[in-house]
């Protein structure tokens, strides 16, 4: 049902999920993500951000089904929300939080070992919050390299706010990262104004034209190290953000890298030192679900 209240036209949608699923432990992880701080709220059992979808910024409120798998939610938006936004930000929810992750071979593995096995038991149900976009996730990777982190939100605020994709939503003043489009209207000049750092004013300038040419369906369903080494063309992504982008960005599990932060995570949960040969070792056990035993070592380790 599609009304027109307060400037606004306003859209009911539902959004299925595979069981199990709890959003409340999607509410606490992106709460406590610091690079989404301040994009997006939690409060009161409900998330609420704005997303920018086949040339509309839309406004997004979801909660829990009741009695359902999945969430019920309203979009908002100045102009009516057409089939061709509706799909786009649809496609796009269900993607950001993972929503057709089936959880059953992974949570089936996850019983043979059993240190982690008590992860899952805190984590049930949560299925992988990836970042909006992963268009959004590259520009990000390129703006946090060897960068304090509130210097880095700065920088991607800056872009945010440049482009201006707001909407006010009751007393809720929400953003969305800008669009491929949008930022390809800056040239590498301005955006060195906007973030204030000539190299990463340069990846970021030939990045964004370069992702501009690519299939982001290719990137969520090709060949591994195809798709891998179509990412580690783009300036400024290296080993490390690639990965970054494959995971927490594209969704793809398949494979996962041994870095500082997972060691940590890795001696939380099995109490000792891990080196990379049993790293190996332990994630071959997960096969193709390797990316979600390392992202809920990270969560919930």
């Amino acid at each position: 049902m599609t009304t027109d209240a307060s400037r606004l036209y306003l859209t009911d949608i539902r959004l299925p999920a595979r069981e199990p699923f709890d959003f409340r432990a999607s509410l606490g992880f992106i709460g406590s993500f610091p690079a989404m701080a301040g994009q997006q709220g939690t409060g009161q059992a409900a998330l609420t951000l704005a997303v920018r979808e086949a040339g509309a910024t839309v406004g997004v409120r979801l909660t829990a089904a009741p009695g359902a798998p999945g969430l019920v939610g309203r979009l908002a938006a100045e102009r009516p929300v057409t089939e061709e936004v509706l799909r786009a930000v649809t496609e796009r929810l269900d993607c950001y939080l993972g929503l057709s992750d089936d959880l059953t071979e992974f949570y089936r593995l996850a019983r043979q070992d059993e240190p982690f096995a008590r992860v899952v038991e805190r984590l049930h149900g949560y299925h992988q919050v990836k970042f909006p976009s992963p268009f959004e996730l590259l520009c990000w990777a390129i703006l946090c390299q060897r960068t304090p982190m509130p210097v880095a939100r700065e920088a991607k605020r800056a872009l945010v706010e440049a482009v201006g994709n707001r909407i006010d939503v009751g007393a809720e003043r929400l953003w969305a990262f800008p669009d491929v489009e949008q930022l390809t209207r800056f040239d590498e000049g301005e955006l060195l104004a906007l973030i204030g750092n000539p190299r990463k004013a340069g990846y970021l300038y030939r990045s964004v034209r370069l992702w501009a040419g690519l299939d982001e369906h290719f990137l969520r369903t090709g060949p591994y190290q195809e798709v891998r080494e179509q990412l580690l063309t783009l300036p400024g992504i290296g080993d490390w953000s690639a990965s970054f982008l494959l995971i927490r960005g594209l969704g793809r599990m398949e494979r996962i890298e041994l870095d500082k932060e997972m060691g940590r995570a890795l001696q939380r949960v099995y109490r000792r030192p891990v080196d990379e040969a049993e790293f190996r070792r332990l994630a071959e056990h997960y096969g193709p679900w390797q990316g979600y035993w390392g992202h809920y070592l990270r969560a919930g380790g």
